[in-house]
């Protein structure tokens, strides 16, 4: 056996055991039959394909239909979050304190995260004016970039925005990546909307409300509760509102966005955490400790959801031989 049908069939385990057995083989010698020839490795859409496939059949087979669209919705409200707060973050850096008052600043900016806040918001233009399959390539630039800026601030030795600005974007981005690439107009153009609102909206604030530094601005946690509620509302609102109509993708949106909206919420469970008043900061180590609870407890739920989901929609067999056993 070649190494490159090897490495297919590893990643074919990412399939349901039935379809490997049916559909394996065909489907590992239709990738080598388009491979290049002296190729070694499968290609990385190759397997991004067949990774995607493997969940697509997974999911199929556990009987969790609306769990696919699911993903789209909770993407959708994750990436109309992460652009509006990419807007209202990039007015904050275009206003670095004035020089004397010994504020960090990058040029004429307050921190690195201009570089990031300018990634999303060109993944919130992809949106609107590029084909589907590069809204997800730069939805995942922006993610890379607001990840990069921890270490390239401990590089550079400049400032950055603090990590509890940095994780909920990172949450929401990850989560926007399940966007589909076909969709109507009206979605496509909707991020950009929301990075639009999002800039004209922190214009408007007062100077000494949003200005200088992440850490010493005023509105800075309150926007970030403020959008945990906002998401978690809408979430809620989604998940009854289809519920309703036997249309159950809002649960599962709901279930995919609780480690966002925990990443939103983070300074105040931290602080909750730390056993600090409201008005103080929690420290480094319980901001971390609850980042860390809030990224297992979230994917925890969804992963019981889809077990017990699994479970009820596996159809009874009696057991033959229970008869003999009375």
């Amino acid at each position: 056996m070649i190494d490159l049908e090897r490495r297919y069939l590893w990643l074919l385990l990412a399939y349901p055991a039935e379809y490997r057995r049916s559909r394996g083989a065909e489907i590992v010698g239709t990738y080598l039959d388009l491979a290049a020839p002296g190729r070694r490795w499968p290609a990385p859409a190759d397997a991004a394909d067949l990774l995607r496939g493997g969940l697509r059949q997974r999911v199929r087979a556990a009987g969790v239909i609306h769990l696919v669209p699911g993903v789209r919705l909770a993407a959708a409200v994750a990436l109309f979050t992460a652009t509006i707060l990419a807007g209202m973050w990039t007015v904050l850096e275009l206003r670095p304190a004035p020089p004397g008052f010994g504020e960090p600043s990058v040029g004429p900016f307050v921190s690195l995260g201009i570089v990031a806040w300018a990634g999303w918001l060109l993944a919130a233009a992809a949106q609107a004016l590029t084909p589907g399959r590069w809204h997800r390539r730069a939805v995942a630039l922006a993610v890379l970039l607001t990840v990069a800026l921890v270490p390239a601030a401990a590089l550079t030795d400049l400032a950055r925005p603090p990590l509890f600005v940095l994780l909920p974007q990172v949450g929401l981005g990850l989560v926007a990546l399940g966007a589909s690439r076909e969709r109507p107009v009206s979605l496509r153009v909707t991020p950009l909307v929301a990075a639009v609102a999002g800039l004209a909206a922190a214009a408007r604030l007062a100077p000494e409300l949003f200005a200088w530094t992440y850490r010493g601005v005023t509105a800075a946690p309150a926007l970030l509760n403020a959008a945990a509620v906002a998401v978690l509302a809408a979430a809620v609102l989604l998940a009854v509102g289809l519920a309703l109509r036997g249309d159950h993708r809002g649960g599962w949106a709901l279930l995919i966005l609780l480690t966002p909206v925990g990443l939103l919420a983070l300074q105040p469970l931290a602080g909750a955490a730390d056993g600090m008043p409201a008005a103080f900061a929690p420290d480094w180590t319980a901001l971390a400790a609850t980042a860390a609870v809030v990224g297992l407890v979230g994917p925890a739920l969804l992963s019981v959801a889809l077990a017990v989901r699994a479970r009820l929609a596996r159809p009874w067999t009696p057991d033959p031989t229970w008869n003999t056993h009375r």
